[in-house]
C-alpha cells in the first residue's frame, strides 16, 4: 500500500472506533438559528445546527481529496480524547472559560478545529474581540472550514453585520452547497429580525 492509502486507512479505522465508542453530547449551548454542536466533535463528524440532525463526515470541513497537515493530529489518542473532552466541556456542561484552557492545552492552536472553538468559547463569553481573532486564525489555517464560516457569520449577526453575515452565508454555499447544515442554519439566523435578541 503507499503512504496515503495507509494514512486513509488508518484514519478511517480510528473515526469508526471514535465514533462507535463515544458517548452522544446533547447540544443546548447555541439557542436557536444553530451555531451549537450535537453529537461527535467535528473530529468524527461535524456539528449540526441542533442535537436532533444526523452526523457527518469531518472530511466536509476541509479542501476535497486533501488531508491538511494540520488534521494528522487526529491519529493521536491523546489529542483526540483532551479535544472530546473540552468539546463537552462546551456543548455539555456550557463552561466556555474551562472550555478555552482545555482547547489551548492541547497545544494544536493553529488546528482549525481547535481555533474555530476557541473562538466560539470567547464569543459565548462575550468577548467578541478575542472570538473574531479565534475565526480567523481557524480561517487561516484552512479557508474552506465550513464551520467556522457558520460560526463567525453567526459572529457577524451578532454584531449587526449582516451583509458580512451573508457574505458567510455564500462561503458555505460554495464550500458545502445550499443543503448543508452550516448553510440551513445560518441562513435561519439571517431570516430572524434585527434586534430580535435572540442568542445564536
Amino acid at each position: 500500500m503507499t503512504n496515503s492509502a495507509i494514512k486513509l486507512a488508518t484514519l478511517a479505522i480510528f473515526l469508526m472506533a471514535l465514533a462507535v465508542a463515544s458517548p452522544q453530547v446533547p447540544a443546548f449551548a447555541a439557542g436557536g438559528g444553530g451555531g451549537g454542536g450535537g453529537g461527535e466533535p467535528p473530529m468524527a463528524t461535524a456539528p449540526a445546527s441542533d442535537a436532533r440532525s444526523a452526523p457527518r463526515p469531518a472530511k466536509r470541513t476541509t479542501q476535497k481529496g486533501k488531508k491538511k497537515d494540520k488534521e494528522s493530529n487526529l491519529g493521536d489518542p491523546a489529542f483526540a480524547n483532551g479535544y472530546r473532552a473540552a468539546y463537552a466541556t462546551i456543548y455539555g456542561r456550557n463552561e466556555y472559560a474551562a472550555a478555552i484552557e482545555q482547547l489551548k492545552a492541547l497545544g494544536h492552536d493553529d488546528h482549525p478545529n481547535v481555533a474555530n472553538l476557541i473562538g466560539y468559547s470567547y464569543r459565548k463569553l462575550g468577548d467578541y474581540k478575542l472570538s473574531q481573532t479565534w475565526y480567523e486564525r481557524a480561517l487561516k489555517a484552512d479557508p474552506n472550514h465550513v464551520l467556522t464560516w457558520q460560526y463567525y457569520g453567526l459572529w457577524q449577526i451578532e454584531q449587526g453585520n449582516r451583509d458580512q453575515a451573508q457574505y458567510h452565508l455564500s462561503r458555505i454555499a460554495t464550500i458545502c452547497g445550499s443543503d448543508c447544515a452550516e448553510y440551513r442554519s445560518l441562513a435561519a439566523a439571517l431570516e430572524k429580525p434585527p434586534g430580535s435578541g435572540l442568542v445564536y
